[in-house]
């Protein structure tokens, strides 16, 4: 497909972390429909229908998801409207309209327990209402699309929304020392890449004849403990002189930091298929952090 002014392309989740990088990536390259909650409630069948169907997009990418991990928990009917039935309504207004479907999901499909990278064809078994929720969303799409890229992504950060970067800087203003997870290994993901990815997935599909619909891996190199990602982003701001001092960060184990939903322990998701078939690298995050005060 190309990327022109023809190409009509909708993105859900508008004002999230990757819904915001999307539509400013886009925004001068497609004809676009940039949708935050607000304007379109994905769980909502009848408010899907009526506003995709009237701007009748090529493409619809869904940055919409319920990603409060542990508030699931709480409010299950809620993560389960956003992340499982907004997908089925969006997968069926796709394949009305003859659309692509680009929907995110994530690691926490997976338990945690594999010593390896989880490749895409590994037995899921999520262990949270989140994890749950988002796997459900994945079938839904499966079972009523046929054109879908299923894009699985890890410890999203970025620049706007609320995240483990902006966290770790704001409790390095007051805080001389904390303790981090140490025991849980990540591939922290920036969210500017996971948007550069898919605009290049879009921009290779073939509508007429494309072979490579399905699911993929993509998130950040190098893995890492939270502990250790935390370290490096006080470092970084250190370096940039946005904190006289870093804190003190003490290793601590997921057991010393209960949380109600439960995380996978090895959280490492393989890349090598996405990398072959769209030539998409994995995210650097390292890179991402250069200049923290943009995360203020």
């Amino acid at each position: 497909m190309q990327l022109t002014p023809q190409l009509k392309v909708a993105v859900t989740g508008a004002n999230g972390q990757l819904g915001y990088q999307l539509a400013q990536k886009l925004a001068d390259k497609v004809t676009l429909l940039a949708l935050d909650r607000a304007a379109l409630d994905i769980a909502n069948n009848a408010q899907v229908e009526e506003t995709l169907s009237t701007f009748a997009p090529d493409v619809i990418i869904n940055g919409a998801a319920y990603t409060a991990v542990d508030k699931a928990e709480q409010e299950p009917e809620l993560a389960k409207g956003i992340n499982e039935t907004g997908p089925q309504n969006l997968a069926k207004v796709a394949t009305k309209l003859g659309a692509v479907l680009i929907h995110v999901s994530t690691d926490y499909v997976f338990d945690g327990q594999n010593d390896t990278p989880y490749v895409e064809t590994d037995s899921t078994n999520p262990q949270s209402t989140y994890g749950l929720t988002k796997l459900s969303g994945e079938q839904a799409i499966v079972n009523n699309c046929a054109k879908y890229i299923i894009l699985r992504t890890a410890s999203v950060f970025a620049e706007q929304g609320n995240n483990f970067v902006k966290t770790m800087l704001r409790l390095a203003q007051n805080r001389p020392e904390l303790g981090v997870v140490a025991d849980q290994i990540v591939g922290p993901t920036y969210a500017g890449d996971i948007a550069e990815a898919i605009i290049s997935i879009v921009s290779q599909l073939d509508d007429e004849n494309e072979q490579r619909f399905g699911i993929y891996h993509y998130s950040g190199a190098p893995y890492v403990s939270w502990h250790q990602f935390a370290c490096s982003i006080f470092e970084q701001a250190a370096q940039q002189k946005l904190i006289a001092h870093a804190p003190k960060v003490n290793a601590i184990t997921t057991a010393q930091y209960p949380t109600p939903a439960k995380r996978p322990a090895l959280s490492m998701l393989n890349c090598s298929k996405i990398e072959r078939a769209f030539a998409v690298s994995p995210s650097n995050w390292q890179a991402a952090l250069s200049d923290l005060r943009l995360y203020k």
